[in-house]
């Protein structure tokens, strides 16, 4: 986690997140083949921090994919939004008072590729 920490505030240094440091993020989060909680926590720790600024493209689709992953490729629960999984995300998103245009962009890509979802995310659309 301490990693992250350091990478975070790397990447924010400037208040975007570009092209370049897109792959980096990818290489770490992706470095063990899946994403766990921790570095779920650091996408949206960076999403809120650049929510809104002029990103590169491929920050959004990384986001999507990454958080998407997360979410329906567990063990527990997989291609299905759980309600453990469902208070995550919710918290999550409303943690910043705002539902931004990549976290509406993960809820609708959930929701065309999971086999429910939850009455909870489907109130932020």
């Amino acid at each position: 986690m301490a990693n992250l920490e350091q990478l975070k505030k790397d990447l924010l240094a400037d208040g975007i997140i570009d092209a370049e440091e897109v792959k980096t993020i990818k290489e770490v989060i992706y470095e063990d083949g899946k994403i766990d909680k921790d570095e779920a926590d650091f996408l949206f720790e960076l999403n809120d921090a650049v929510s809104g600024k002029e990103n590169a493209p491929e920050w959004k689709s990384l986001f999507i994919d990454a958080i998407t992953s997360f979410m329906l490729e567990d063990e527990v629960s997989p291609n299905e939004i759980d309600d453990e999984e469902a208070n995550y995300l919710y918290n999550q998103i409303k943690g910043d008072g705002q539902v931004d245009e990549t976290e509406r962009a993960l809820l609708e890509n959930l929701k065309a590729k999971s086999k429910n979802f939850p009455e909870i995310l489907a109130s932020l659309l």
